[in-house]
């Protein structure tokens, strides 16, 4: 079994820098208290559980994406999602992985929160934002993640965007998205990450221009593009050890107000960088009976950023191995065999680290294996190389959260 940190406790509604506190083990009690409001929220509210209001804004067709507006937050839908995941050196070429991921969950629709009272208060929000962080560290086998969850308001967490600039943000963890770079910050008790990642291809829109299909239903389906390679250099902080670091990154921005079929139970995400500028975007929904979601797709981008979408007819994806977690005893697909005929694509790729499990209760809920991996194989005959990330969701139990 490999070493794992503990870092996984998570770090609450914490100091925006205007006098609020930072929650540490001397006011666990306000963070219990915290976890309990939020869970009374998601129980009590109606509509929120259910989610049963159908005033949300939906995805059903093209999505018209224009930069770099869209980069910001679109809160009249339910779920949205920022999430960055690279593969790093440092100055003595040993390998690490790296993830941080913003979340926004809309907990009232849009027309419940106008029935709210006139009365205003500061701490009154219809979002709630959770974040995770984590990094793999191959060399010694270890791996680190944390999480934050606070709401909307008082500063606390947001997404604020102006002419130049967005930041997504929950206290000291941020994303800032400007017109030539991404700076990604984020610290935890054993870890810290402190890195700029410069886009060398434009934003890469997946599906149909960006109307990406998750269901049976043209609703059920997301806006989604993706930054596909950045070139990123920073700081890594691991217990007492500080590394400079460089590699490259890949960014998804996806939102929506849709959950996923009722017969679906997750998804297997891949995201691939070669060694000759290409990459490849596959995912794949399972569904209880065995069969993958017809709306399972990818995305094929060149060297010179075309983007070719792919259907799920176009590729194959076969586990090769499986990964037992010794945390939550669920068992994971942990080496693939993946091939796209049209392109004389056949890969097999590998975890660089078998245990990347995130166990996320007190801010998503979910248990989610998100891990750096490798790639080796052929494209027309010809050796091709790479490295990636790849998402496992609804092995630990059914995924049946929004996408």
């Amino acid at each position: 079994m490999q070493n794992r940190s503990s870092d996984g406790d998570t770090q609450k509604e914490t100091d925006d820098g205007r006098g609020f506190s930072r929650f540490t083990a001397r006011v666990s009690a306000a963070i219990h208290l915290t976890q309990l409001v939020v869970l009374l929220i998601l129980l009590v509210v109606p509509g929120v559980a259910a989610q049963a209001s159908d005033d949300y804004a939906t995805v059903s067709g093209a999505c018209n994406l224009t930069f770099p507006a869209d980069h910001g937050a679109h809160p009249d839908y339910r779920t949205e999602w920022w999430y960055y995941t690279g593969n790093l050196t440092d100055e003595n070429n040993a390998h690490l992985g790296f993830q941080l991921t913003f979340f926004r969950s809309r907990i009232l629709s849009p027309g419940e929160e106008q029935k709210w009272p006139s009365e205003k208060s500061p701490w009154r929000t219809a979002h709630l934002f959770m974040a995770h962080a984590a990094i793999s560290d191959f060399s010694r086998n270890r791996f680190y993640h944390a999480q934050k969850l606070a709401r909307g308001a008082v500063g606390l967490a947001g997404a604020v965007q102006t002419h130049r600039q967005v930041q997504i943000f929950i206290a000291d963890w941020h994303a800032r998205i400007a017109p030539e770079r991404h700076e990604l910050q984020a610290s935890a008790p054993q870890f810290s990450m402190k890195l700029t990642s410069l886009p060398t291809k434009p934003p890469i829109l997946h599906g149909e221009k960006g109307y990406s299909r998750k269901g049976n239903s043209p609703d059920r389906a997301s806006c989604y593009y993706s930054f596909t390679r950045m070139a990123t250099r920073g700081t890594v902080q691991i217990q007492d050890k500080s590394l400079r670091v460089k590699g490259n990154a890949w960014m998804d921005h996806e939102f929506s107000s849709a959950p996923l079929d009722p017969e679906a139970v997750g998804w297997d995400w891949f995201s691939l960088q070669f060694d000759d500028d290409t990459e490849l975007m596959l995912f794949v929904i399972r569904q209880k009976n065995g069969i993958d979601s017809p709306a399972s797709s990818g995305t094929w981008i060149t060297a010179t950023a075309q983007a070719r979408h792919l259907p799920r007819s176009a590729f194959t994806v076969e586990g090769l191995d499986t990964w037992t977690s010794p945390h939550s005893k669920a068992r994971y697909p942990c080496r693939w065999q993946v091939s796209v005929p049209s392109l004389a694509l056949d890969l097999t790729i590998a975890p660089n680290l078998p245990d990347q499990e995130l166990h996320t209760g007190p801010t998503t809920g979910v248990i989610y294996w998100e891990g750096s991996v490798a790639v080796t194989g052929t494209r027309n005959g010809n050796p091709i190389a790479g490295s990636g990330y790849v998402e496992l969701t609804g092995y630990a139990s059914p995924f049946d959260a929004p996408l």
